[in-house]
């Protein structure tokens, strides 16, 4: 069995082209999606076309949240973007998208944390900035309860994978089209992927259990750049075009 787990679009309907391809071409059609869909300064309108026409299981992240639950005067530039151009049957999508969900009774999924969209799993952020990755019993201390072999979640656009004192396997996929932003909470920070090239990963269950493969993806990434840019979003506009923040 081999699974595709895409998270964190962000209106990046290019890259999502590009990474529905890649997995097809590795002759995957069982796939998932973590959350975070359509806010950015891209193209959200056609990101929610083809998602809501695809029907993969996904679940809401805190982005898709913010979209139906504040006002388009209280939301963030790319959750502004998003709303404008997505049409009702797009919200009623969101709407009736899970917190979490159990896939073919073996992975558990959620955005960030099953007690938290907004709050990172692996990793913490300290008063200066930096980020580190959180102690196992921190981590451990989060998954209390899932029952699954395989915990998948995302949120911080960070590929990454680990194993629990008891066996389970912990993934996030990465970033499907943002591998890099800035944040206020907890406090502020950065977060980098280092490169441009859209992520998820692929989870396959054989003979000695679950393994997994991180892909990264090309795509006409300076496009999106120009387009982030030209909403006036230049830290955008750098992530996409190089994977770091100016």
């Amino acid at each position: 069995m081999r699974l595709a787990v895409i998270a964190d679009i962000h209106g990046n309907d290019l890259a999502l082209q590009a990474v529905l391809d890649d997995i097809a071409g590795q002759g995957i059609d069982d796939i998932v999606n973590l959350g975070d869909c359509f806010s950015g300064p891209l193209e959200p309108g056609k990101v929610a076309a083809r998602l809501t026409a695809m029907d993969i299981p996904t679940v809401r992240g805190n982005h898709d949240r913010y979209l139906i639950e504040q006002s388009s005067e209280a939301m963030w530039p790319s959750d502004r973007i998003a709303h404008g151009e997505m049409l009702p049957g797009h919200f009623d999508w969101i709407r009736g998208l899970p917190v979490t969900h159990v896939h073919r009774g073996e992975f558990y999924m959620c955005h960030a944390t099953p007690q938290d969209d907004n709050r990172y799993w692996l990793e913490e952020v300290l008063e200066d900035g930096s980020v580190r990755r959180k102690s196992l019993a921190e981590i451990e201390a989060l998954a209390e309860g899932i029952e699954q072999p395989v915990v998948l979640f995302a949120h911080s656009h960070l590929p990454a994978m680990l194993r629990l004192s008891d066996g389970r396997l912990m993934v996030n996929p990465g970033s499907v089209g943002c591998p890099g932003y800035d944040d206020v909470a907890p406090y502020p920070h950065k977060i980098e992927a280092g490169h441009p090239l859209a992520s998820y990963a692929i989870v396959e269950k054989g003979a000695a259990g679950y393994g997994v493969t991180f892909r990264n993806v090309s795509y006409d990434h300076m496009a999106m750049a120009a387009l982030a840019a030209s909403y006036g979003r230049p830290q955008w506009a750098s992530a996409l075009a190089r994977g770091w923040l100016e």
